[in-house]
């Protein structure tokens, strides 16, 4: 941009053919006078002035798009593992599992951790479990307390309502593990996850569970890891914690289709787990039954339960006339 400043000056006094003079001839310009090195060299916007003088200009969108791709152009402290995740994610989608468990490693151990950060994954793990640790010392404690309690016959009426009330202050609700949290929680959340995968191929599945709890404790909203861990956790059997895995999902993600379907179908197996559970709990309680009235020539068979349509209770009725197992 080129910006001429007159200089205004005192207008002479002349004759009128002068003044026709002057006008009919045509002003030019040139850059003689001006000093041009100077304007290069600032490589900014420059105004010339006639007499020969330059005046430099600050740009300041330019200023700011300088500083802004200087931003962009300085290197991420993730770039390194997110390069690794993504040469994981070739190699899983392309079955190399092995070699994406290792890719995927690497991009755990390049997440920068430590003060100011946050914890790496195995740190969180050990602090989930000091904090559960003390929560379970804490709940023997207040079991032994109340073992104590119930044994102390001696005590008067007042002492015994005074001892309640103070147990009621006492009978504070369990505390949860809240996790510190990570800079780049998200990011390595995915990382652990994504090796939860590949070890799910492998058939490593404490391992996933393990990948999954470190995943969940960055990201607890991570659908991923709900699903993958709930897939871990049917394979070795342990469908009630599939369950409830696979019903988290569920609800951080209610319109996904399959995390609906995969619940409903371990609902329904955890049901019948429970009911088979039930039948094998009352046959023991029946044998230990009959072998307790035995002694009085008398069995279970021996008694009927009814219930009661209208309030849900049960009746026993005696029948000593009925077979003897």
């Amino acid at each position: 941009l080129i910006i001429i400043r007159a200089i205004r000056a005192t207008k002479p006094r002349t004759d009128t053919t002068t003044t026709k003079t002057m006008s009919a001839k045509k002003t030019q310009f040139n850059s003689e006078g001006f000093d041009l090195g100077a304007a290069a060299d600032s490589g900014e916007g420059v105004v010339y002035e006639i007499g020969g003088g330059v005046t430099s200009v600050t740009n300041d969108d330019d200023n700011q798009n300088k500083e802004k791709a200087k931003e962009s152009s300085s290197p991420s402290p993730m770039d390194e593992s997110e390069r690794l995740k993504a040469l994981g994610n070739n190699d899983f989608k392309q079955g190399n599992h092995l070699d994406a468990y290792d890719y995927y490693t690497e991009a755990i151990e390049a997440c920068p951790s430590g003060e100011g950060i946050g914890p790496t994954g195995q740190e969180l793990l050990k602090l989930r479990d000091e904090f559960e640790e003390k929560n379970r010392e804490k709940m023997m404690e207040r079991q032994r307390k109340d073992m104590e309690k119930r044994r102390s016959r001696n005590n008067s009426n007042e002492d015994k309502k005074e001892e309640d009330d103070n147990e009621e202050k006492e009978d504070k609700p369990v505390e949860t593990f809240s996790p510190p949290r990570h800079l780049y929680g998200p990011k390595l959340a995915v990382y652990h996850a994504n090796r939860a995968a590949t070890l799910l191929h492998l058939g490593r599945n404490g391992e996933a569970i393990e990948d999954c709890d470190i995943s969940l404790l960055l990201n607890p909203t991570y659908v991923k890891a709900y699903q993958r861990r709930s897939t871990a956790n049917e394979r070795i059997e342990n469908t009630e914690e599939a369950l409830r895995d696979a019903q988290k999902a569920c609800e951080f993600d209610p319109s996904n289709g399959a995390a609906r379907k995969n619940a409903a179908r371990l609902q329904k197996i955890e049901d019948e787990r429970l009911e088979k559970l039930k039948e094998e709990t009352m046959g023991k309680l029946k044998d230990l039954g009959n072998s307790l009235l035995g002694n009085f020539g008398l069995s279970l068979d021996n008694f009927a339960t009814v219930q009661d349509p209208n309030t849900g209770g049960y009746s026993i009725s005696f029948n000593q006339g009925a077979d003897k197992k």
